[in-house]
């Protein structure tokens, strides 16, 4: 299976599933929809996240790979993002601006609280040389 026919099936699971349940993730990914950098076509992608205050916070990890996701570049080109969450009896969809934080202190920690939700991230720090991205969701929604 493709990577983007695992995301269309993880994005299918999503709506249908109300963002609940979403194996094996459970109840920690979101989709985010991004302008491509170079169509400007917008592209959605599933992600592992968590909160962090009103925010919400997603690793740009590709598994470890030597090379950042597409998602990622997409983002650093068009930061304006639209998100959608599970929410009390459904999905909720708003606008964020998303914030790299490439390293230091802040990163650090919303990087090891994201692998309390999903341990593999930090497997994936140990395969690669990068220093995998970590992206804060910003939004007015509460």
């Amino acid at each position: 299976m493709s990577a983007t026919d695992w995301n269309q099936k993880t994005i299918d699971a999503f709506h249908a599933q109300k963002g609940l349940g979403i194996p094996p993730w459970g109840d920690h990914v979101l989709l985010m929809t991004a302008k491509g950098a170079k169509s400007g076509q917008p592209h959605t992608t599933p992600l592992v996240y968590r909160r962090d205050g009103d925010n919400y916070v997603v690793i740009a990890s590709k598994g470890g790979a030597p090379a950042d996701p597409t998602w990622f570049n997409n983002l650093k080109a068009n930061p304006e993002v639209e998100v959608e969450v599970a929410k009390e009896g459904g999905i909720a969809k708003f606008r964020a601006q998303a914030r790299v934080i490439a390293d230091g202190p802040e990163h650090d920690r919303l990087y090891n609280e994201q692998a309390t939700v999903w341990p593999a991230f930090l497997d994936y720090q140990k395969k690669t040389s990068r220093v995998i991205p970590v992206v804060l969701l910003e939004s007015s929604e509460v």
